[in-house]
């Protein structure tokens, strides 16, 4: 028996395979169109629509026939038609060995690291991987303006694009630059906080920005090794990703802002300065409560500093 990869977890199967409430009966799966010789769109036996990935599946076979069990790799079913739709579109025209290797590392980073991660990441994966190679193969590499960034703000993220490429070299025989790393980071990041490419680029620049203003209108040395240091770089990721979410806290009249801004001066003046650089390079405006509690958690790293 094969191990099958789902969209929502890896299980390993007998007759059956269950995640969840989800049931798969393999052996009952009939294809409904065939993308190309090695994928093929597919209902099971509930009627729901999956995307089924083996070696030869789809040669000579026609809509209406059952798939053999034998030659089932990865059975994958996505949630939002529209991404469903950008995925067998892709596939289409995507190495079987590409979509197996982007989908083992989504899975890697589900199962091993517990990421929880949008949907959208079975596209943007596989297509990112399928063309670094085709570029690879022409002698054309990418320099990452924001890898020492990446490194920096992303940790487990940049673990896991070095786990990527490892990988590639190892399945693929193809070695890519230590760059593509942080570009594949970049795309977990963008699959955990829910946002687009475009916007997952620019966490790593606008982190920096933020700690420079905070260094700069505190007159303080940041120790990155502290748990306060920790603290506030998490506070800053999950602000960044509510921003960009457009779920920011609403505006309260609170007595605490009051006594924060009134007892922490330079600490609620310098939330204030961050709060205009993320107006100005987000087009978001934050509430009070966030520039209340961004006051808090730089007040906590000047606490450390004394």
């Amino acid at each position: 028996m094969k191990e099958l990869h789902l969209a929502e977890g890896t299980v390993r199967h007998e007759k059956r395979v269950g995640v969840g409430t989800l049931f798969w009966k393999v052996g009952c799966m009939t294809i409904e169109k065939v993308i190309n010789n090695n994928i093929v769109s597919a209902f099971d036996e509930t009627g729901r629509e999956v995307v089924v990935m083996g070696r030869g599946i789809g040669f000579g076979s026609r809509p209406g026939a059952k798939i053999p069990e034998d030659k089932i790799e990865k059975i994958f079913r996505i949630e939002s038609g529209s991404v469903a739709d950008q995925f067998k579109e892709l596939l289409a025209g995507v190495p079987l060995e590409h979509a197996k290797i982007s989908s083992d590392i989504i899975s890697y980073a589900k199962g091993a690291l517990k990421l929880k991660l949008n949907q959208s990441i079975y596209v943007t994966l596989t297509d990112h991987i399928n063309f670094a190679l085709a570029r690879c193969a022409k002698g054309i590499n990418l320099e990452n303006a924001l890898l020492w960034e990446i490194k920096r703000f992303y940790p487990q993220e940049y673990e896991l694009g070095k786990y990527a490429i490892t990988q590639i070299k190892e399945r693929l025989k193809v070695e890519l630059p230590e760059d593509e790393a942080g570009f594949i980071a970049l795309h977990f990041v963008n699959a955990e906080y829910g946002t687009n490419i475009r916007d997952a680029l620019r966490f790593p620049n606008q982190m920096k920005e933020i700690l420079e203003i905070v260094t700069r209108e505190l007159g303080i040395k940041l120790d990155e090794g502290t748990l306060h240091y920790e603290r506030f770089i998490t506070h800053m990721k999950f602000l960044l990703q509510r921003v960009y979410r457009k779920e920011l806290l609403p505006d309260e009249e609170s007595d605490l802002a009051d006594m924060i801004s009134q007892k922490y001066p330079k600490e609620f003046a310098c939330s204030k300065k961050v709060a205009d650089y993320i107006e100005k390079t987000a087009e978001c405006r934050l509430s009070g409560e966030e520039v209340m509690y961004l006051a808090i958690h730089i007040r906590r790293i000047t606490m450390a500093e004394e």
